[in-house]
């Protein structure tokens, strides 16, 4: 019998695929947890045989897989769909982490109306990422495989839809209901709740986190975006992109310096090198201060997206971590 694996991340079906754990193990680069969200035409698209409207790299879901992963199954030209009516079964294979999870209620609720591969549909939820072990540690793993019901779809497509709502309510309310069938989707949807601005401070905790990491003398940068690695949110480029949003804004909670000694007035900061090592500034140290009522969002203009939330300062939704709960604009 043929098998084929669906995981959540391209690392995740790298150590799959070596460790023998499928005929074909093929991983998903997207993106859900940072940035505005693609349209649903165009992840359709990207999952379609490979033509004319797959223009630049990255717009075909297979442009970041080697044509040895595919073995005798497929080109890298083939549609999701077509590859899934090559095998007799098919797993998906979930990791823990937030990206991962929304990956996961995404691909669900898109196959949920194709009984033809529903029906050779299970999954497998991990407590750690594979992409962490060695294949060998892989190949020896012995996790539950249960089979996706129509309980798993009916819950996927509302998870996917709430992420994709112009507010974080249905989000929030997701976890007052039974998320059994999805048993780390909770944690994940919690994790990514804590990354709306806070309600005192008006930073998320990976940018919290940051500041925290900050030492009076001065950090490197890469050590400052290693506070991020701990949250399994955001990936690097993610995390520096957040980080600089702490840094170039009209009242920086950062600031970044070279070898030369330090220079704190505006021209200067507007022309100091973007390498080197960071330090605090007056509203960084006050955002840490618990006694404070300093607000990053007073100061400075915010515009990202959370899922499908547009969060501006007029519009900032807002997660109460004392209380865990979500406070509208």
């Amino acid at each position: 019998m043929s098998h084929l694996i669906l995981a959540t991340s391209h690392l995740g079906a790298d150590r799959l695929r070596r460790a023998n754990r499928a005929n074909v193990a093929i991983g998903f680069g997207l993106r859900f947890v940072c940035g505005q969200l693609p349209s649903e035409e165009q992840l359709w698209i990207g999952l379609e045989r490979r033509s004319t409207k797959h223009c630049n790299v990255g717009d075909h879901w297979l442009d970041d897989v080697a044509r040895s992963s595919l073995r005798d199954f497929a080109t890298r030209d083939i549609g999701l769909f077509d590859l899934c009516a090559k095998f007799d079964s098919i797993e998906v294979w979930a990791d823990p982490w937030p990206n991962d999870q929304l990956v996961l209620v995404w691909l669900l609720n898109l196959l949920r109306p194709y009984k033809e591969f529903t029906t050779k549909l299970s999954l497998v939820q991990t407590d750690d990422s594979a992409g962490n072990y060695h294949p060998q540690s892989v190949a020896r793993w012995k996790l539950p495989v249960f089979k996706v019901t129509d309980a798993h779809f009916t819950m996927a497509g509302r998870a996917w839809n709430a992420w994709r709502a112009p507010t974080p309510e249905h989000c929030f309310d997701l976890l007052s209901t039974d998320l059994t069938k999805f048993p780390r989707l909770r944690p994940a949807l919690i994790t990514i709740l804590e990354e709306l601005p806070d309600l005192h401070t008006g930073l998320g905790e990976n940018e919290m986190g940051m500041l925290g990491w900050i030492e009076d003398e001065g950090t490197e940068r890469r050590r400052v975006l290693r506070a991020a690695e701990f949250r399994e949110v955001y990936d690097e480029r993610e995390a520096d992109e957040l980080l600089d949003k702490l840094v170039d804004c009209p009242k920086p909670a950062i600031i970044e310096f070279g070898e030369t000694p330090l220079d704190k007035s505006k021209e200067a900061l507007r022309h100091q090198p973007k390498e080197g090592r960071m330090t605090l500034t007056d509203l960084g140290r006050a955002i840490m201060d618990s006694e404070s009522d300093e607000d990053f969002s007073k100061h400075n203009p915010i515009h990202r997206w959370w899922g499908g939330t547009e969060l501006t300062n007029d519009r900032l939704w807002r997660w109460d971590r004392r209380n865990r709960t979500l406070v509208a604009p």
